[in-house]
């Protein structure tokens, strides 16, 4: 048996972009990325990619929309799932 491995070479051109906002503005985007573990680009590309995302949105029951990243960023584990289930009903 022959195994073919291929490679993608994929290029990832950034470009500069300049935003004007409020001083105060800019020290929460700061901060927020300090916590969060990101630059403040990453953030802003991140929210506007979930601009598109919020389309499907529309696809959805509205308290199943309103639920969506309810959680954030929090990993929750299938253990910590069962976990919770065993809790509430057993």
């Amino acid at each position: 048996m022959t195994r073919r491995i291929e490679y993608v070479r994929v290029y990832v051109m950034n470009t500069k972009l300049t935003l004007r906002m409020d001083a105060a503005i800019i020290l929460k985007a700061k901060r927020q990325a300090a916590r969060r573990g990101k630059s403040v680009s990453q953030m802003f590309s991140d929210f506007v990619t979930s601009l598109e995302a919020t389309k499907d949105r529309r696809d959805l029951p509205p308290l199943t929309s309103s639920l969506l990243g309810i959680m954030g960023d929090a990993q929750v584990s299938e253990e910590d799932y069962k976990k919770h289930l065993r809790e509430k009903y057993l």
